[in-house]
């Protein structure tokens, strides 16, 4: 049986979810709140949960630093017609506030009441320095003065002195000094003053610091600052420190039709990153009222850049933990395996004459990838080798197959994309490597942004010339690729 048609027509069936499945911003916001559950989920290991708020950190920094910068400029231009998604830059800019406040509350909650908790549950402690005894005090006044002291540098603000500029993503502790009124200086009273003091903790030193001989008990380098910070103004009234962070646009437009040597525009355009407009101010919960809008003012930002964080700041930093031998408190290693063909001690040339080779990475190693490259460079039957080189690490051995294959005189080229973002510098220290070692070294495409994993090797054989080639999508980076 089946019913006969309704005599009112059915309403069209709803196509998408929401309008902000069709806002680039918002979506990626969306994608944001996913990696923050998986923080939340008390199924995974603690340290793998410290992870996934760390990695949702770094992204909301590169958001600020790429999409909030872009549309923040948008503001500027005149008749600008509505964003994606139906939103002008001024309600674009609204509703990604109102989001990112959820999810920044969830995230400070989540490290603070739970993370945090489990593990010190487990014997990983990052101790409040308060909370220490004198002897653990004494032992990390002694560090400070051997390790971080002769590398502060204070920045008073007086009518002398400007507010410092505040770079990019670093943790700065500020606070008020006030001079006392029987302190002379040539003799003449210096007077009461009141003046904004900003001190730059150190990124040489590390976030956490081990207490004594413990590998597992640590205390934060701000918390250590601040408790001899009286070392750094002696005789001097002194408010308390309190944290706060600015995040800049590094988001540096490349005009490739006005580029006459895209290298040179590459490097000038990461000291111009350097000195971005502010886009985002974090401060600790605790921050006086008139701190914050001295800061929002000096930085000339909106009320609304302004993110108080009820928590720990820098989250990204805390991944020193992951490299403590805890396996319990982290995923079990993944053990990828090599494909039945490529197993033996047969050529992997041979190998591809009979047949092809699916590689599906994490599970599948990434050093037969690597295998391939260097069976390439060091089979005195291949002529020249082509690849395409996105991002690949600090230390991948993937380059250095390519400078080992020209030094045995192949022909050797690649493509390297120095246009991808906040990994320009290793690129261009690897193109420079790459070109005094006799590599022909592309420097991307213009009007292009070369984003692919290709590589082609020439090999002589007896019927002639004979390519074999790697496709794939992704990076030549042995250690993403184990994710």
């Amino acid at each position: 049986m089946r019913s006969e048609p309704s005599a009112q027509p059915k309403s069209k069936p709803k196509r998408f979810l929401s309008w902000s499945v069709l806002n680039r911003d918002l979506s990626q916001l969306e994608f944001f709140r996913r990696v923050l559950e998986e923080a939340a989920d008390k199924s995974n290991p603690v340290l793998e949960r410290l992870k996934f708020l760390a990695i949702f950190s770094t992204n909301l920094d590169e958001f600020f630093m790429v999409r909030v910068s872009g549309i923040k400029e948008m503001l500027s231009i005149d008749d600008i017609g509505p964003m994606p998604g139906e939103l002008t830059p001024v309600e674009q800019l609204g509703v990604i506030r109102k989001l990112i406040l959820e999810l920044v509350e969830e995230h400070s909650r989540c490290l603070r009441d739970e993370v945090i908790p489990e593990l010190e549950s487990n014997g990983v402690v990052i101790a409040r320095y308060a909370s220490l005894s004198e002897d653990e005090k004494r032992s990390l006044s002694e560090y400070f003065i051997k390790n971080i002291f002769l590398v502060l540098t204070p920045q008073a603000v007086d009518p002398s002195r400007p507010f410092p500029y505040i770079s990019n993503l670093s943790l700065n502790i500020g606070l008020t000094v006030e001079s006392n009124p029987d302190d002379t200086l040539a003799g003449m009273p210096v007077g009461e003053q009141v003046r904004f003091v900003r001190i730059k903790v150190p990124p040489v030193v590390p976030r956490l610091i081990p207490i004594g001989k413990s590998q597992s008990k640590f205390a934060l380098t701000e918390e250590v600052i601040e408790a001899n910070i009286h070392s750094l103004f002696p005789n001097m009234n002194l408010s308390q420190g309190h944290i706060f962070r600015v995040t800049r646009d590094a988001d540096v437009e490349i005009r490739d039709d006005k580029a006459a040597d895209l290298l040179a525009l590459i490097k000038e355009s990461l000291r111009e990153r350097r000195f971005g407009l502010p886009v985002r101010l974090e401060v600790s919960a605790s921050m006086p009222a008139e701190m914050v809008e001295y800061l929002t003012t000096s930085l000339k930002i909106e009320p609304d850049d302004v993110y108080k964080i009820d928590g720990l700041l820098d989250v990204p930093h805390f991944m020193e933990l992951y490299g403590i031998n805890a396996p319990e408190l982290k995923d079990k290693p993944l053990k990828s395996v090599v494909p039945p063909a490529l197993r033996n001690k047969e050529s992997i040339f041979d190998v591809l004459k009979k047949q092809d080779v699916l590689l599906h990475h994490p599970y599948c190693s990434f050093t037969s990838v690597v295998d391939f490259i260097d069976a390439a460079s060091n089979d005195p039957d291949v002529v020249a080798i082509k690849m395409c080189l996105y991002r690949t690490g600090k230390r991948s051995p993937i380059p250095q197959a390519l400078i080992n294959a020209s030094e045995q005189g192949k022909q050797v080229t690649a493509v390297v994309e120095i246009k991808a973002r906040f990994d320009e510098e290793h690129n261009i220290e690897w193109a420079k490597r790459l070109a005094e070692s006799g590599v022909h070294v592309v420097y991307g495409l213009v009007g292009l942004k070369t984003h692919s994993k290709i590589a082609l090797v020439v090999r002589r054989e007896p019927h002639g010339l004979q390519t074999y080639t790697h496709i794939s999508t992704g990076n030549y980076n042995p250690t993403t690729s184990r994710v």
